[in-house]
């Protein structure tokens, strides 16, 4: 086992962690597919509304590449196809029937897996719409499935406080991610299981899967940080990665021949009213996951996906193709009494300009930023926290100046989108947009 230490990043001390808890919710009455949320896609839809779907029937390829297909997290009728500004999809709702129909798709055992085909593995995973499980680095665009990557990165992100842990959705599923590390093989010649020294121990029978511990504050356990820290060839910062739990949802699809719906979805933030791990299904409503509980929308910010890295929502919309957690924060449109001279004991900052830069206990968060935004002061807090190594303020200013070669000089395609750079930012300045927002239009552009 390989130990990477990372020594920049930020321990993110805030309140309303998810418990180890898990709890099996019933069967929502709609399920639903989000394209505007899947990066660097152009959908072509294959269904209409009023159209009758299996779990498992294609509703959209990309145009770009259509053997790239996404399909029906459930079987019933597609009810709604709701539209954006300028025709962009935003969701494409399914109804569920009481008995929902699978799609039949060729299953393999372990020893069919040994000595298939590599192309017909990959023809497989395509065909049930799966293949978007696999993102390439640095863009975490869809893998090219005709190239073979230098690694692939099995990521048991943990670090990160408001992510599925672990522990919780590979517990009893040891031989069903042992046969997902099987088909790993079989694409690439090196797979890399990491995981976080901090919750190594949790992982219990699974530990001896993992080949890289990463230690140190997030996201330290991100498959971008750990090729930049353990790259010895350039062609590593092309490398694939798959989140832990998708590795199981490969291994049970080609086990049993049917598309696999079963996610693990952690909610918390203060605000959330259970804070622990659901056993649901793709797709579902973001308000089923509280559905026991009355919640005062006006109130409450929906964060999906991430605390730093996620975007923001509302409890009408759903879960999208890769988001697995859910964060309830107050929006805090409040105003604070004298709020300008409290020495904010409680308010989660990495400055000394608060006391809570001394507090080491969980605080809370809400949705303002305490402030607005003004020019960079290049005060080098974002170079601080950087896991990376880039020096965002210089990078931010490139971009400003539409010197994109220089932008790339300063190692904007190393950024993993941690978000960390905004969040430490004293000018508020929504670095981690902007560098994201670049990097997605320098990839577009060599297309």
């Amino acid at each position: 086992m390989i130990s990477v230490l990372v020594k920049k990043g930020h321990e993110l001390h805030v309140a309303g962690k998810p418990s180890q808890e898990i709890e099996t919710l019933k069967k929502p009455d709609s399920v639903a597919l989000l394209p505007e949320k899947i990066p660097f896609i152009k959908p072509r839809l294959k269904i209409k509304v009023g159209d009758r779907v299996k779990i498992g029937s294609t509703v959209f390829e990309d145009k770009r590449n259509p053997d790239i297909k996404f399909v029906s997290p459930g079987g019933g009728e597609i009810t709604d196809i709701h539209f954006g500004p300028r025709r962009i999809i935003k969701k494409i709702v399914v109804k569920l029937d009481r008995e929902e129909a699978f799609e039949d798709f060729s299953a393999l055992d372990e020893t069919e897996i040994e000595i298939v085909e590599k192309f017909e593995l990959i023809k497989a995973i395509m065909s049930a719409g799966l293949w978007p499980l696999f993102r390439q680095l640095p863009f975490r665009n869809i893998a090219d499935p005709n190239v073979t990557p230098p690694a692939i990165i099995v990521s048991l992100n943990s670090i990160e406080p408001f992510q599925p842990s672990p522990a919780v959705y590979l517990t009893e599923k040891a031989q069903l991610f042992d046969f997902g590390i099987t088909i790993l093989k079989r694409l690439s010649d090196t797979v890399i299981v990491s995981s976080s020294a901090k919750h190594f121990a949790d992982l219990d029978t699974l530990s001896g899967y993992v080949t890289h511990l990463c230690k140190g504050p997030y996201p330290a356990d991100d498959p971008g940080v750990l090729v930049y820290h353990t790259k010895t060839d350039p062609a590593q910062n092309t490398s694939w990665f798959i989140d832990g739990q998708d590795v199981l949802l490969l291994a049970s699809f080609l086990k049993t021949g049917k598309y696999p719906i079963e996610r693990t979805i952690s909610v918390g933030g203060v605000l959330a009213p259970e804070k622990k791990h659901f056993r649901t299904r793709a797709g579902v409503p973001l308000r089923h996951l509280t559905q026991r509980h009355p919640i005062d929308e006006k109130t409450v910010r929906y964060i999906v996906g991430g605390i730093l890295s996620g975007y923001a929502d509302t409890g009408d919309s759903y879960a999208g193709f890769y988001e697995t957690s859910l964060l309830m924060i107050p929006r805090g449109a409040e105003k604070e009494f004298f709020g300008f001279i409290r020495p904010g004991f409680n308010k989660p900052s990495r400055s000394r300009a608060f006391l809570s830069y001394f507090n080491p206990s969980d605080l809370p968060m809400d949705a303002t930023y305490h402030g607005e935004e003004r020019a960079c002061i290049n005060c080098g807090y974002c170079t601080d926290v950087c896991p990376v190594d880039i020096l965002p303020q210089f990078t931010y200013k490139s971009i400003l100046a539409d010197e994109i070669e220089e932008a790339l000089a300063h190692g904007l395609l190393d950024c993993v989108e941690c978000g960390l750079c905004s969040y430490v930012c004293p000018s508020k300045i929504e670095l981690f947009d902007v560098l994201k927002t670049t990097k997605m239009a320098y990839y577009l552009e060599q297309l």
